[in-house]
């Protein structure tokens, strides 16, 4: 049966079929060949049950937030004050990507957002200032994937209800890891260009009066960062609820800046409904497979798979890590955490693993899933915005930030409070 399954699935998504319509196929053709009931007959119940919970509505916001600053020119001017702050650093522009890549995630939740707003904005930069492209590239489509760690993420909002967590807490368990990956990306950056210099592009300089004149720029982001996080754990706004401000929030900076106009709005709405539907159509798909793996028992049968080898929690860590890249080769993100957490995070927490840290641990191994081929979402986003080129440059400048994303995977394994530290003291 479990063979069967991996079988058809390999199948599916070797045919080149959207995620969310492979997955409800494979629902569909297990379901008579497994169950005795027509378990096709609860979609609609399914479908109904998923989409109406309340804390997934946090995720359309979210991407229209995003989208607002995106669209009202917030993130170009962030991404000129980073660099005039951070291109003095051996790598220049190129830390002005991972430094506007986190403040960004701050606010929109999702990696591919963060990728394609900053990548609109840097591209550009290689030619002008003579940086080396792989490299170049490789900064954009690795500080994306800062967006589903650094809170308001998606991912740990779908994390959070695919295992009854608490989201604030996730939320917590993030902000270290998310800014120390961060710095590592920017360490990652100085030792290549320390090691070859041409690859750093061009010196850009600025004046500290120009510097501290675009901090102003930096207020925006900051500002809804604050709003949003800060309402959570003020206790005044559950995670949806926030979400929900922060849109407000971000619609009100518009209409200062005098960037809200009935055309941005359009393609705010046009931008945020694409994503959510495809979304959307994942998460119901992903659903209504888990349920009919449930009904006829493969979830019982691969649970009992696993614990059967017998291994100890350490093993079964690594294990699941290696399980979660070579997925990664072939699954999108999004579809590969709604279809394996199910079954992978009950086993993990009845080894003794604490859910909060085991969210950031997955969110971290789908971070690498991002970047690495053949599916890396992230390297698409890149790709599609250069026009031109192979896809193997962004490819082999990413493989250095896959490296500083198993440095810090192995760091929390060895210290799990740098995850845990922040919800144990404030998340009570």
């Amino acid at each position: 049966m479990i063979a069967t399954t991996m079988i058809l699935l390999l199948v599916l998504i070797g045919l080149s079929i959207p995620v969310g319509a492979a997955l409800g196929v494979l629902g569909l053709i297990l379901d008579p060949l497994f169950s005795m009931l027509p378990l096709a007959r609860a979609l609609g119940e399914v479908s109904w049950g998923t989409s109406t919970e309340f804390l997934l509505v946090a995720i359309p916001l979210f991407i229209m937030l995003g989208e607002v600053l995106l669209r009202a020119g917030f993130a170009e001017r962030m991404y000129n004050a980073m660099s005039m702050w951070l291109a003095w650093l051996p790598g220049g522009l190129m830390h002005a990507n991972i430094g506007a890549s986190t403040l960004f995630s701050a606010t929109s939740g999702s990696s591919v957002a963060t990728a394609a707003t900053v990548g609109t904005v840097a591209i550009p930069q290689i030619r002008r200032y003579g940086y080396n492209e792989p490299l170049f590239l490789g900064s954009i489509a690795a500080g994306g994937t800062l967006g589903i760690l650094i809170p308001p993420s998606i991912n740990l909002v779908i994390y959070g209800v695919l295992t009854n967590s608490s989201v604030p807490k996730l939320y917590l368990a993030g902000i270290i890891p998310g800014f120390a990956l961060a710095l590592l990306f920017m360490v990652t950056i100085v030792i290549a260009c320390l090691l070859r210099p041409s690859w750093g592009g061009r010196k850009v300089s600025a004046s500290w009066a120009e510097r501290i004149a675009s901090l102003v720029h930096l207020l925006p982001p900051m500002g809804i960062f604050l709003l949003v996080v800060g309402s959570i754990y003020a206790g005044l706004a559950t995670p949806t609820e926030a979400a929900a401000l922060g849109v407000l929030g971000a619609l009100i900076l518009a209409a200062i800046h005098r960037r809200l106009t009935f055309s941005m709005l359009r393609e705010v709405l046009e931008g945020t409904m694409r994503s959510t539907a495809m979304i959307m159509l994942i998460v119901i798909a992903a659903a209504f497979l888990n349920f009919v793996m449930s009904a006829t028992g493969l979830t019982t049968a691969l649970t009992n798979s696993i614990t059967g080898l017998g291994l100890s929690p350490g093993w079964m860590l690594l294990v699941v890590i290696v399980f979660y890249l070579v997925l990664g080769c072939f699954m999108e993100t999004l579809s590969m955490m709604i279809t394996t957490i199910p079954i992978i995070a009950p086993i993990m927490i009845a080894l003794g693993y604490d859910p909060i840290w085991l969210g950031i641990v997955i969110v971290m191994l789908v971070e690498a899933a991002l970047i690495t081929p053949p599916v890396g979402m992230n390297l698409f986003v890149v790709q599609s915005l250069r026009k031109a080129g192979s896809m193997n440059a962004v490819i082999i400048g990413s493989l250095p930030f896959v490296t500083s994303l198993f440095v810090l995977l192995a760091l929390i394994s060895l210290f799990p409070d740098l995850a845990l530290w922040l919800p144990r003291v404030f998340g009570n």
